[in-house]
């Protein structure tokens, strides 16, 4: 069932519960996801990624991952993670996707602003969601000046009176925020500051979203949905499990085909998204 992310944020919000966001890098992982989520008869956000374009085009994964919500027997948002040009999110929205995230969080707030009330107002005139968002995710020191401080990465948290200022202002449906979660691998626990999650979500009344979610503890993820995260963007450890169960089929020699390869990768990605379903979703 193809909905958008207004609607799927709504589910979240009635249970108290997050969504999960995981990105299809491509038909394995698409698979994986779509099969984990009706396992548990649980809505889930499948993204394609900016970045990640380069692996597979958004004009051969994208309308797969249309049909694949549009088949799923559970409500599915496709979503463009961190669309960072207009000519993608421009892409995103004719192939058919129900949800766009604009990232101009690296630039200065007035244009973050302007920005992202231009892709606000395109994207509901086609009933489409949008995601912005405020703050960056950085870990330890972000740098310094030779004439200023040593900025640390609680200096680029989300500011709740920004952040309430910056929703009225483009008509969001749903704002990512920075609260001490980092893209990628974590060498250490992250520590998080869920008085900035807590804030945010009083001052601005919409669901946020939570970016770098691999790697959170469990009690982590609790505490942050508990205060109002709604959306947790994972990727990197489902990408690792799948990885890992691709080496370990090489190596034990099996087989010699590619296709072999990928299906043990997809069956240990589904694994691992099903488990990260059941954290964000509080099942037993």
């Amino acid at each position: 069932m193809l909905v958008n992310l207004k609607e799927i944020l709504e589910i979240a919000e009635r249970d108290k519960i997050a969504i999960g966001m995981f990105n299809a890098t491509g038909f394995d992982s698409l698979q994986a996801v779509i099969a984990a989520a009706e396992e548990l008869n649980q809505p889930v956000i499948i993204a394609h990624a900016e970045v990640h374009n380069v692996y597979n085009d958004v004009s051969i994964v994208g309308p797969a991952m249309v049909a694949a919500a549009q088949n799923a027997k559970v409500p599915v948002c496709v979503h463009l993670d961190h669309g960072v040009t207009m000519e993608m999110i421009y892409r995103a929205l004719r192939i058919g996707f129900t949800s766009v995230m604009i990232d101009a969080s690296a630039l200065p707030y007035e244009e973050n602003l302007a920005l992202t009330k231009q892709v606000v107002e395109m994207a509901h005139s086609m009933g489409v969601s949008v995601e912005a968002e405020l703050g960056r995710l950085v870990t330890g020191e972000a740098g310094s000046k030779e004439d200023g401080p040593v900025l640390k990465a609680e200096d680029f948290y989300t500011d709740p009176a920004e952040a309430e200022a910056f929703c009225k202002e483009t008509g969001v449906d749903a704002l990512a925020i920075a609260f001490g979660t980092s893209h990628g691998f974590y060498n250490a626990q992250p520590k998080l500051d869920f008085d900035v999650v807590k804030n945010v979500a009083a001052a601005t009344g919409l669901p946020l979203v939570m970016h770098g979610g691999s790697g959170v503890s469990e009690e982590g993820f609790k505490t942050a949905i508990a205060n109002g995260i709604r959306k947790v963007n994972y990727y990197s450890y489902m990408s690792k499990a799948g990885y890992e169960a691709a080496k370990a089929e090489i190596e034990a020699g099996n087989s010699k085909y590619l296709h072999d390869v990928e299906f043990a990768a997809m069956k240990a990605m589904k694994e691992d998204v099903k488990e990260a379903i059941r954290v964000f979703a509080n099942l037993k």
